[in-house]
């Protein structure tokens, strides 16, 4: 999928919503723990809620291979599942020496066939280009995070300048990749940093997740990250997959991702 692509599904969804597929089998609801997956069984039906209203899907690998090879093949059957129209992303956060990067790179782009996977740069280049030899898939580059610990290291001054070490991370990386092939993930509670990330990266497309249950502003990450393509990719997965935790579920989940969807159409319109 092109960036004109992800574009054009925007527009024609007036959504610009990612939904994480995040399933814990401690919290989903308890009536689905009889069928035979019980992961795949949430994970269907929350995609059918919400496919109206989302363009893009991302699995976090941790709940899966947390359950070993059943969870492997829950994670194929839900890419199975999810719409060929759809934007795929691995939250897999890999990054390692290149022979071994290459590996991840296969696994996610070749054995399953993502549209995208997230990858930390903290090993440098030889770590990420591995993952950019794919022709038509993402790497989404780990930038600034919505975690507490992220100004453990992030948001330090690079020795001799007063420059972040994320906006190093954004400057830099651009030399290894187009905007057609990167993307970058800002955490949505970062929102006021945004400004200063779209004039290193003004063309780039963002992941922001931390909307919703981590106490994010959509408002705020649409004023200061939108571009004249939207060029945001707003990430809800708590907030959205356990809005219930009863049978209704799927119903409530689609009634969370509707709203969201609304607030962005409005949001689309300024462009």
């Amino acid at each position: 999928m092109t960036q004109t692509d992800l574009f054009q599904l925007i527009q024609q969804k007036q959504s610009f919503l990612c939904v994480g597929l995040d399933p814990d089998l401690a919290k989903i609801p308890r009536h689905l723990h009889g069928e035979e997956d019980p992961i795949f069984a949430f994970n269907r039906q929350i995609i059918d809620a919400t496919a109206d209203y989302c363009v893009a899907y991302k699995p976090n690998i941790a709940f899966y291979e947390s359950l070993g090879a059943k969870g492997w093949e829950t994670l194929r059957k839900t890419l199975d599942y999810i719409p060929n129209d759809f934007f795929t992303i691995a939250d897999a956060k890999r990054g390692d020496i290149g022979n071994t990067s290459s590996r991840y790179a296969h696994t996610f782009f070749e054995t399953y066939n993502f549209d995208s996977i997230t990858v930390a740069p903290y090993m440098g280049e030889d770590s990420v280009t591995p993952f950019l030899q794919y022709a038509g898939k993402w790497v989404i580059l780990l930038a600034l995070t919505s975690n507490q610990g992220s100004y453990d290291f992030q948001h330090l001054s690079i020795e001799g300048s007063q420059t972040p070490l994320y906006q190093q991370v954004l400057k830099t990386s651009q030399e290894w990749g187009s905007e057609e092939q990167l993307m970058y993930v800002v955490g949505a509670t970062q929102a006021e940093k945004l400004e200063e990330i779209r004039k290193i990266v003004p063309n780039h497309f963002l992941l922001v997740p931390g909307v919703g249950a981590q106490g994010g502003s959509l408002e705020e990450v649409a004023r200061y990250g939108m571009n004249d393509r939207c060029g945001l990719l707003v990430n809800s997965a708590r907030g959205i997959i356990y809005a219930s935790d009863r049978e209704d579920f799927a119903e409530q989940a689609g009634k969370a991702a509707q709203k969201l969807q609304q607030q962005m159409a409005q949001l689309l319109e300024k462009l």
